[in-house]
């Protein structure tokens, strides 16, 4: 009979983890939105997150924006990319080629989905990819043949999961046998869709765990301050925001009130699942970064000492939960 391994005599050896935090960006459209989003990029890099996902349009039709976007994060920032990448109309050949330059640029995380199938109907090319598993076998692939250039490495995949039916799902069971299936590709962790209520994190998270899913499942939450923007993602996800919230922003005088009453909601959301387990929390910032800051002062998450990680530009650090200095005056002149 074998001894008993140190780390089960020590089960409590690493303490309890920290919150992971994380935010999502899109490239800018013009050079007015990349002076904001940079600002914002500078405002979101001062809470230290563990990585920012940038995302792209329907069909990578921005990909080429989203690869200069990811660029200068690398270059100039102590923020980690993770790389949105979708597959459908693509070729093996031309995804080979794009992670490769992604992994070039210095991206070690890639979020492998879909995307969404053309809107006017047309079939895929012959040879495309079709699901996001193919793609995660791909990535992995790629990896392995730059397993030296990685320094025998390895690249975190992630991917998406639904707290509701996914639009073309047939049942929310499907949707649980497909992240299961991505698990079994390879990928490291999923991130959810936005949703509105706060049981639904804790009942996607029971299902797949019943299931078989043992990758982490993060939270994705979305500030919820904007009525155009909720009536949109709630014709997107087939999931209606709860009407007393839509009906309390609507009232409201000020969008100061406004703000007020969408960033508590998204604060009992995020409360909700981190109650139920989830381990962090990924803000979906619009790039805006007014908002999701607000959020994440109000949920003080525990987070690790930000002195480990190099600052390329030298400035102040601010760990989560705290303003930065700028914020601060500007919320005591408004006060």
């Amino acid at each position: 009979m074998s001894p008993p391994s140190l780390i089960d005599t020590h089960p409590n050896l690493g303490g309890a983890a920290p919150v992971a935090l994380s935010y999502e960006l899109f490239p800018p459209r013009s050079p007015a939105a990349a002076e904001s989003l940079w600002t914002t990029i500078g405002e979101l890099e001062a809470t230290d997150p563990d990585y920012v996902s940038v995302t792209y349009g329907a069909s990578g039709s921005n990909r080429s924006t989203a690869v200069e976007l990811i660029n200068r994060l690398v270059q100039e920032t102590t923020l980690r990319p993770l790389a949105h990448l979708t597959c459908v109309g693509n070729s093996p050949q031309e995804l080979a080629e794009i992670i490769g330059e992604l992994l070039d640029v210095g991206v070690r995380g890639i979020l492998a989905l879909r995307g969404d199938r053309p809107k006017d109907g047309a079939t895929p090319p012959p040879g495309s990819l079709r699901y996001a598993q193919d793609l995660i076998e791909l990535i992995r692939r790629v990896e392995q043949r730059r397993s030296a250039l990685l320094c025998a490495g390895k690249v975190a995949v992630g991917v998406a999961a639904y707290p509701t039916r996914h639009p073309e799902s047939p049942s929310e069971a499907h949707d649980i046998e497909v992240l299961l299936a991505k698990q079994r590709s390879g990928a490291d962790f999923a991130i959810t869709q936005v949703f509105f209520h706060t049981e639904q994190y804790a009942d996607l998270l029971t299902r797949a765990r019943r299931a078989g899913v043992t990758i982490p499942i993060i939270p994705g939450v979305m500030p919820l301050t904007s009525l155009r923007r909720l009536a949109r993602l709630g014709e997107l996800t087939g999931v209606e925001p709860a009407p007393e919230l839509i009906e309390r922003l609507a009232a409201a005088d000020t969008d100061a009130e406004r703000t007020r009453i969408g960033v508590s909601a998204t604060v009992d959301l995020a409360n909700a699942a981190l109650a139920a387990g989830a381990p962090g929390i990924h803000l979906y910032t619009f790039n805006e970064h007014a908002a999701a800051l607000d959020v994440l002062d109000k949920l003080a998450l525990p987070r690790p000492r930000s002195g480990n990680r190099g600052n390329r530009q030298g400035g102040n650090r601010h760990g989560a939960g705290r303003i930065s200095a700028s914020r601060r005056a500007a919320s005591q002149l408004a006060s």
